[in-house]
C-alpha cells in the first residue's frame, strides 16, 4: 500500500511541477531560481525492496533491533565518520546543515556491504549524542531523507536515458526533483542539504546553453561560462579553479617527465614556491608508497595462489602488511586490498 500511495504522489507531483514548469517559463529570471535539481549520478538504491514491503523510514524505528558488527564495513574502514553535524539553536531544536546529510551518506555508501536497517543503526548510534528535541528531530530527517532517496530513485528509472538532453528538457526534470526535495524534507533542511548541489546544477544547465548556442564565437562563450561560473558558491567555484589546475599539473608532470627541473620550475610558478615543495615532496612519498605497494602486491599475490586454508591465509596477510607497512599505512593497505 505505501508502495502505491508512494508512487500515487510522485505522478501527482510531476504533473503539478510540469504544469509550473510550462507558466514559469514566459519569466526566465524566475525560472532559474526555482529549477533545481539532483545529481543524474545520485545514487539510486532500492531500499524498500531490501526490507520486503517495510518503507525505509519504518526502519528508522526497527533500526535497534538490528545486529551490527563491532568493525565497520571494509568500504569504511580507515575512515573518518564525519563532524560539524551536531548543531541546535538556543530551544534546543537541530540545525540541518550540509555536514548532517554526509553523515547519513557515510553509512549509506556502504550499502551492500551491510543491510540498510544495520547502517541506519549506525546511524542512530551516531545520532544518539544529541538531547532531545534534537535528537527526535534528526531522527525524522533521516525516516524522511530514505523516503526522498527511493522517490528520486523511482523517478530517475521512469527517465530511462539521460545522455544527450537538451537544456529545457534538463531543466524540467531537475525542477521534478526538487520538487521532491521539498515534498519529503522541509524547506530549511532541503536547502541545507542540496543548495550547493542545485548551484552546480544550475550552472551546467547554463554552461549547456552557453555551448549549444552557434551564435556565439568562441570568446564570447567563453566569457559566458566565465560569468556563469562566477555564480557558483565561493568553495565550489575555487574547487573547480583547483581541479583545473591539477589537471593542468598531471599533464605537466607527462610533459615534462625527462626533465625534473622544469617540471620544479612550472610547480614553482604555477603554484607558488611553498605549494610547490610540499608538492615535490608528496611526489617522492608516492614513488615510495608505490615501490612498496608494488612489492607487497606481488607477495600478496603469491600468497594468495599458495592454497592457504581462511585464518590461515587470514594471519599470513596480516603478517605480510606488517613487514611492509606502519600502522597506518596497513589500515590503507587493508582497505585497497578489500577493493581489489
Amino acid at each position: 500500500m505505501k508502495s502505491h500511495s508512494r508512487l500515487l504522489l510522485v505522478l501527482l507531483l510531476i504533473i503539478a511541477v510540469v504544469g509550473s514548469f510550462w507558466l514559469l517559463r514566459a519569466d526566465p529570471a524566475r525560472v532559474g531560481e526555482t529549477a533545481t535539481s539532483v545529481r543524474v549520478e545520485e545514487r539510486s538504491i532500492a531500499m524498500g525492496q531490501e526490507e520486503g514491503v517495510a518503507a525505509p523510514s519504518d526502519l528508522v524505528s526497527r533500526a535497534p533491533a538490528a545486529h551490527v558488527p563491532d568493525q565497520l564495513p571494509d568500504s569504511l574502514a580507515g575512515t573518518s565518520v564525519p563532524d560539524g553535524w551536531a548543531r541546535t539553536d538556543r530551544l534546543g531544536n537541530l540545525i540541518p546543515t550540509p555536514h548532517l546529510r554526509q553523515l547519513f551518506e557515510y553509512f549509506l555508501s556502504a550499502l551492500g556491504k551491510e543491510s540498510l536497517q544495520q547502517l541506519v543503526a549506525r546511524i542512530e548510534t551516531a545520532l544518539s549524542v544529541l538531547d532531545e528535541p534534537a535528537r527526535s528531530q534528526a531522527l525524522t530527517t533521516l525516516g524522511n531523507y530514505l523516503e526522498y532517496k527511493l522517490a528520486v530513485s523511482d523517478l530517475e528509472q521512469s527517465y530511462g536515458e539521460v545522455s544527450g538532453l537538451g537544456a529545457g528538457e534538463m531543466q524540467r526534470r531537475m525542477a521534478e526533483i526538487q520538487a521532491l526535495r521539498r515534498t519529503w524534507l522541509d524547506a530549511d533542511t532541503a536547502d541545507a542539504f542540496f543548495a550547493d548541489d542545485e548551484a552546480v546544477d544550475r550552472f551546467q544547465i547554463e554552461k549547456l546553453r552557453i555551448t549549444s548556442n552557434d551564435s556565439l564565437t568562441d570568446e564570447q562563450k567563453a566569457e559566458a561560462l566565465r560569468q556563469a561560473e562566477s555564480s557558483l558558491p565561493e568553495p565550489i567555484r575555487k574547487a573547480r579553479e583547483d581541479t583545473r589546475r591539477f589537471a593542468d599539473y598531471e599533464q605537466a608532470r607527462r610533459e615534462l617527465a625527462d626533465d625534473p627541473q622544469a617540471l620544479a620550475a612550472w610547480r614553482r610558478e604555477v603554484f607558488g614556491e611553498a605549494a610547490a615543495d610540499r608538492l615535490a615532496r608528496l611526489e617522492v612519498e608516492q614513488k615510495a608508497w608505490d615501490r612498496r605497494w608494488q612489492a607487497y602486491a606481488d607477495e600478496r599475490d603469491r600468497l594468495l595462489s599458495s592454497g592457504l586454508a581462511g585464518p590461515e591465509r587470514k594471519e599470513a596477510l596480516e603478517r605480510l602488511r606488517a613487514s611492509h607497512f606502519n600502522e597506518t599505512e596497513r589500515v590503507r593497505a587493508q582497505a585497497l586490498d578489500s577493493i581489489r
